[in-house]
């Protein structure tokens, strides 16, 4: 993604540290953030290609010789964002991740839709759609506070 014309020579090599890892091993930096944080960065890859390398290679601005790792920056970012989020603990307690733990809640209506339709295993990705088709109308509502306040959940699972 990041170089996709150049053939990676080996799980360790000095290829790593052209896109911001800070060694050319790039296990070493992800202490403490683990697999989420590859996840993250794989996303961002392909969701936002361009913006991804707009970052990797540094191309707005006035920029230093120096620059920061981007790969251990979105590890960093991830391990922030998990922080800010208070995901770590048992049960968050700010406002941002006790919403964000709310949206989990989004399993339950999934379950609610696959009994409402009768679906089979084979109707999995169809149930998936259509509850996050639901989803989509349904978390643009204002007054949404918790996931059993979307009408689709009170109408499926009473």
């Amino acid at each position: 993604m990041a170089f996709p014309d150049v053939a990676l020579t080996g799980l360790i090599s000095e290829q790593w540290k052209d896109m911001g890892w800070q060694g050319a091993n790039p296990s070493t930096d992800f202490r403490g953030c683990g697999f989420v944080s590859l996840e993250n960065l794989l996303f961002f890859a392909k969701t936002y290609p361009d913006s991804f390398h707009r970052l990797l290679f540094k191309l707005g601005g006035e920029r230093a010789t120096w620059e920061y790792p981007f790969a251990v920056a979105g590890i960093n970012i991830t391990f922030m964002l998990i922080q800010m989020l208070d995901l770590l603990s048992a049960k968050p307690k700010c406002l941002p991740g006790i919403n964000f733990v709310k949206l989990l809640g989004a399993y339950e209506l999934m379950d609610a839709q696959w009994l409402a339709m009768e679906a089979s295993y084979m109707e999995f990705n169809e149930v998936l759609q259509v509850t996050r088709m639901q989803l989509e109308r349904e978390l643009a509502l204002e007054d949404l506070r918790r996931i059993i306040d979307l009408p689709a959940y009170n109408l499926l699972y009473h």
